[in-house]
This record gives structure tokens, sequence and C-alpha cells, in this order.
């Protein structure tokens, strides 16, 4: 088969600028060309099918290595016969396969979205790096006013600079998640008889999810500020500074009797002004910034693949800081809840301090937009207005906006994170309703009920690594991937399961009250915890990632609100209304809603409360394994991954494109256009009826390429 055919393929992906288009035609020679240069390369990772990989996706052969080679393919069998050729084109995205052994193994073994060693920066144009030997990798950035923003970045951005963000949101986890396993207790008067807000259990309960609603609702906020005034930087950095920690301090004030103004009753306006106004505002502000900081710096082309692994030490953080702060605050909220709550804005004002060391260390994308463009932008979502946009020219090559990006929006991304709602709805009963009963249950020792919210953390830590390293791992040498929308009815199910725990435990608590009128010991509430944790594992951590592999680019940040809002903002004010509509089930035999203490709580109803919680749950398993449903999200994944850009953003390599077009349309008009010819038309045939369309990159966990099964 003539040697041009495979530099022409090559062209072909790389002429068409930073935009991988899945058209029909294209994705079906790209098959072929992936058949024939890497039929032995395989890309395996831990969550999903090892497949025919992108070609944009693997190692460029060094510029001194031999050039790809041309394939000779035998009418009797499909063995492959290699010869070298030289070329004096410049490396490509696409792999070639070297003629020695040791050459190929190499190439087979690295991927061109793991750059994160020394020795893989020989196989990358020059025009991807820098001169600075601690910042190697080169990326190009076009603002929208044209302007060219260039950003360096790390081999290894984990313990570079992405170590200091890790620990700032697990110190930030640990301050809210010390605050919010305690909050009932606190209102209530469990920790204190004599200085105390005195609410009622189901007041308590709705204040916890009127912070949580307002903190998972909130990075909007954050979100507009960083992606259009400030950056994620600021942002962490202002939010932090001028409402989490002030929050956190009202909060820890309102401890000291007689603090505030010298009165001799507890100040209620004081702990709402922390509590429901200043903390939630900063901890939404924050969260809204902090995990696409640290995937913003990581390489967006060079390093995306190193993202999932950034997810999940992120999430892994969040789970250690909030184990260790509920553990710690509660404890030593036993002993004085002062010193508890004076912890929290310790640890975080230590937390923000770390993040500021790291500063210069930072990649620090500039905001996409402006004032003025979200002026634009709302007054068009509010009146009306064209949304076609007029494509942009620089230096003669058309950039045409993706029509995919423009589909994939916010309003996309909060329908999508609405599958987890119902799951959600469970999982904010752990600082509400679960806390309600286990204040009735028996201590174990020191483990009480705001305490036993701590297996939860330490069932995502054990099981975590369970399904990341041993069950995903085994499904992908089955050939088994686990859809997005399975992995949300997995989540829901988890959350079916514990809820039915806590109404088992519910009627052996008033059976045994009404025998022996004791109290069971509160580690019966282990089994719903630990359920819990597990269903976070599938449906929350897969949300997270899928709202930041499906959003636009210049819109990850409203992206992450968007799914948080639907995490912990939507599932509290249903909760808050829930409350109030079976306020019923919460009094007691005198019809008061004061039910901490086991003789009030046996004469309530809050067995059927659950019970609601566990029709909502189910609902949630049942949506999530429709049809119509799973195709919907596997279809908005698909398109997400036509987005995916190549690197070709320098002067230098957008000149080449032009050059090869030029060259492309001479042959054409030639008719000495090989790719033409009646063999390559049989084998794009044939490749077509094997594959449908093309390569597709299936996002189970992350990004994974492989053939399309559908025929067109």
């Amino acid at each position: 088969m003539p040697t041009n055919y495979n530099n022409k393929r090559h062209n072909r992906h790389t002429s068409e600028g930073s935009s991988y288009h899945s058209t029909a035609a294209s994705n079906a020679a790209a098959v072929v060309a992936t058949n024939k240069e890497m039929s032995t390369i395989t890309a395996t990772n831990s969550n999903s099918i090892a497949m025919v990989p992108h070609p944009n996706r693997l190692i460029p052969q060094p510029s001194n290595s031999p050039s790809p080679t041309k394939t000779a393919i035998s009418n009797s069998s499909p063995s492959y016969q290699t010869t070298s050729q030289s070329s004096s084109r410049a490396p490509s995205p696409t792999t070639s396969i070297s003629s020695t052994k040791s050459e190929n193994n190499y190439l087979n073994n690295i991927h061109l979205t793991r750059i994160s060693s020394p020795s893989h920066l020989s196989s990358l144009p020059p025009e991807f790096l820098t001169n600075d030997t601690q910042r190697p990798l080169l990326h190009i950035d076009i603002s929208p006013d044209g302007k060219e923003n260039e950003y360096h970045y790390y081999l290894n951005p984990m313990k570079s600079c992405v170590i200091f963000i890790l620990l700032v949101e697990m110190l930030e986890r640990f301050s809210f998640y010390g605050i919010n396993y305690t909050t009932t207790a606190y209102l209530t008067g469990e920790y204190n008889d004599d200085w105390n807000a005195d609410l009622p259990s189901i007041t308590a309960s709705s204040y916890v999810s009127i912070s949580t609603a307002v903190a998972y609702t909130t990075p909007f906020l954050g979100a507009l500020l960083a992606d259009n005034l400030l950056g994620e930087y600021m942002t962490i950095l202002l939010g932090s500074l001028l409402c989490y920690i002030p929050g956190l301090l009202l909060i820890a004030l309102t401890t000291i009797p007689n603090f505030f103004f010298g009165s001799t009753s507890f100040n209620l306006r004081i702990i709402q002004l922390g509590l429901l106004v200043l903390w939630p505002i900063g901890t939404g502000t924050v969260k809204a910034c902090v995990n696409v900081f640290g995937a913003k710096q990581f390489h967006p082309i060079l390093q995306s693949s190193l993202i999932e692994s950034y997810y999940v030490n992120f999430y892994m953080c969040i789970n250690i800081g909030a184990l260790t702060g509920g553990i710690v605050v509660p404890i030593v909220a036993q002993w004085n809840v002062t010193v508890a709550y004076f912890i929290p804005v310790c640890m975080l004002g230590m937390g923000v301090l770390l993040f500021s060391l790291g500063t210069s260390r930072y990649v620090r994308p500039k905001p996409k937009h402006d004032v003025s463009w979200v002026c634009h932008e709302l007054s068009r979502v509010v009146c009306g207005g064209n949304n076609n946009r007029r494509p942009k020219r620089d230096r003669g090559v058309t950039i045409q906006p993706s029509p995919t990006e423009s589909k994939v929006g916010i309003g996309t991304i909060l329908l999508l994170s609405s599958l987890i709602v119902p799951f959600n709805v469970a999982y904010a009963q752990m600082a509400t309703t679960f806390i309600v009963q286990g204040s009735v249950m028996e201590n174990f020792g020191v483990v009480d009920a705001p305490l036993m919210n701590n297996a939860d953390a330490i069932s995502v830590l054990a099981f975590g690594y369970v399904i990341g390293n041993v069950i995903y791992p085994a499904l992908n040498a089955r050939g088994i991937k686990l859809p997005t929308t399975y992995k949300f009815a997995l989540g829901s199910w988890c959350g079916a399961l514990a809820v039915a725990c806590a109404i088992a435990t519910e009627y052996q608590i008033h059976k045994v009250y009404d025998e022996s009128g004791e109290a069971i010991t509160v580690l019966w509430q282990v089994f719903p915890y630990f359920l819990i944790g597990i269903g976070e594992i599938f449906a929350v951590s897969a949300a997270y990632e899928l709202a930041f592999t499906v959003a636009p680019a210049k819109m990850k940040s409203v992206a992450s609100a968007a799914n948080l809002f639907m995490v912990g903002g939507l599932p509290n004010v249903v909760c808050i209304m829930l409350y109030n509509a079976c306020r019923h089930w919460f009094l007691n035999s005198g019809g008061e809603a004061h039910i901490h203490k086991l003789e009030d709580y046996a004469t309530a109803k809050v067995v059927n409360y659950f019970w609601l919680l566990e029709g909502i749950a189910l609902f949630g398993v049942m949506i999530n394994i429709l049809p119509p449903i799973s195709k919907w999200v596997a279809g908005i994944e698909e398109a997400a991954t036509a987005t995916i850009k190549s690197p070709m953003s320098t002067p230098n390599i957008r000149k080449n494109i032009i050059q090869r077009r030029k060259f492309r349309k001479q042959q054409m008009s030639s008719g000495t256009d090989e790719e033409n010819t009646p063999l390559v038309r049989a084998q794009k045939h044939t490749s077509y009826l094997k594959y449908g369309n093309g390569p597709e990159l299936i996002k189970s966990g992350s990004m994974r390429a492989g053939p399309r099964t559908r025929k067109s």
C-alpha cells in the first residue's frame, strides 16, 4: 500500500486545528488508520474497557526515530510487515509503530494525555515545551479578546502544587463536618444544659438543612466570580477570609455564656447570622472553585488523563477531613463545646495559610469573560436573543465554535445531576433525622450520635479503595463497563438500603422501650451510615466527574456549582419541605416537638417519615435504570467527547495547518489523492461495516476509547 497514505492520514487528523470532529466519513477513515498503524496498541485504565485508542491520544514518535511505517497487507493472512522510511515532517500527535521492539514497547506504554516524566518530553514537538526546566509543558490559551496567554505546567502537578489545594480542601472539610455533625445536638442542648438555644428537634434539623442548602446553592456566586471576574484563586482566598472564617468564629463565640452585649439569654440572631448566612456562603463560594482550581493545574491536553486520579485523591481528602473533623469535634464537645468549636476556626485558618504559601506555584488561568459578557448572557437568557455567534478568524484559520459545547449548558448539567437528588435526600438525613434518632440511643463509650457520622467517612475510604482497585478492574478484565446512570442507580439503591436499616432501628427502639423502658445502643446506626458511604462512591463521585467532563471549558466552575446545587442545595430544600409537611410525625403525645428524650421520642411517629424517604430513594433507583434515561446520558457524554481539543494552538502549527490544507487541495485537484483509490475505499467500507461511525470515547469514570457498535 502506498506510503503517502499514512502521511496524508496524519495530515487529515492534524490539519483540522484544535478539534476532533466526529463526522461519519472522517471517523471511518480514522478507524482505518487506527487499525493499520496501531493494531498492537491497547489503552488500558482502571474503570472502563480497553479498546482502540483515539488517534490523537498517543505519544508521537521522536523526531530522531524512524518515521511511520507502511503496511503491506497480504491477501492470504492478516500478518503485517513494516519497513521504515525517512521523513522530514514534524512529529504528530498520532502514534507510529517503531521498527525496533524496544521502541515499540516504549510507545505502547506511554499515553499522550499522561505526560508526567522527563523521559516523555523527547517525544513532544518543541511547540509544546518551554525553556523552564521546572515547568516544561506549554499551553497557549486564546482569550475572548484574541490575546494569547501562555501557561507553564509541572510534570508532576500533584506533588508540586496540587498538594496545597488538597490540604486546604481537607482542612476545610474538617471544619465543615465538625460543625455540621454537631449543630443539631448543640442547638437542642445536648452539650450544655445551662447555655443553649433550646430549639425543638425538628427546628434544629431545619436550621441544619437551611444552612446546608445555602452552602450548596451559593457555589453559583463563587462560580460567577471565578469564571468572569476574579479567577478561582482569588475567589477561594476572599471567600475564606471574608465569609467562611468569620462565620465559624461567630458560631464558636455563641458557645460562651453572656459574651454578646452581656446578655443573659442565648443570642439566637448571632447564631443565625453565623450558621445560616456567613458560614454557608463562605462554604459555597470556596467549594465551587477548589476542585476546579486543582484540576486546572494539569495540562488540559497532555495531562488530561491524570485528572481522574486527581479527583480520586480529592474525594479521599474530603473524607479524611470529614472523618477527622467528625471524630475530634464531637468528642471534644462532650467535654467542652467552646473548645470544640474553636478547633475548626484554627484548622481553616491553617488551611488558608498553607494555600497562600503555594501561590507562586499555581497555574492561574485568567477569567474567560468579564462583567459585560455576564450582563449580555443574562439579558439573552431572560429576554431571548440570537444564540448564533459569528466564527472567529485567527491568521487565516477559521475557528468555528463547537456546536456540542453550546448544547451542554448549565441546564443540561442540572438535569444530569438531578438524577442523584433522591439519593442525596437520603444522604441529607445523616446530619438531621439520623442525629435525632441517635440522640435517644445509648452511647457506646464516647461514641454518641454525632460521632456515628464518621462511619460514613470510614465506609467511603474503605469501600472506595475496594471498588476503585478491585471491582472496577475486575469488570474491565471481563469487558464489562458500568454506565453512569447505573452508578447513580447503585448509589440510590444503597441509599434505600440505608433508610431501610434506619426503619429497622426505629422499630427496635420502640420494641425495647415498650418491653423494658431502656434504650438500644447507638451502634445500630453503623449499618445506615456504611450504606450511605457506599452510595456516595457510586453516585456523588460519578456526578462530580460527569459535571466536569461534559461542561464547556469556559464554564467549569459554573458547572461545578450546578452539580453542587443538586448534590446539597435542592435535596436540603426538599428536606425542609418534608419536615414542614410531616411535622405532626415529630410531635410527642403532648403535641410538643421536643423529642430528644427517649420517653418523648417513643410516642412520636418518626418511622412514617423514614418510610417516605424509602419511597424517594427507590424512585431514584427506578428512574436511573430506565433505558431512555440511560441513552440520553450516554448521548450527552458522547457529544462532550467530540469537543476534546488537540494542542494545536501555536502560530507555527497554525501556519503548517494552512500549508497542509493547500497541499491537500492541490493533490485532490490533480487527481493524485491516494485516499480515493479503490483499495483505500474498500478498506474504509470494511471498517465502517465493522465499527460503525468510527472511534468513540466512552466515559465510564473517565474517558475511554472504544469502537462504536451501532450501525448508522
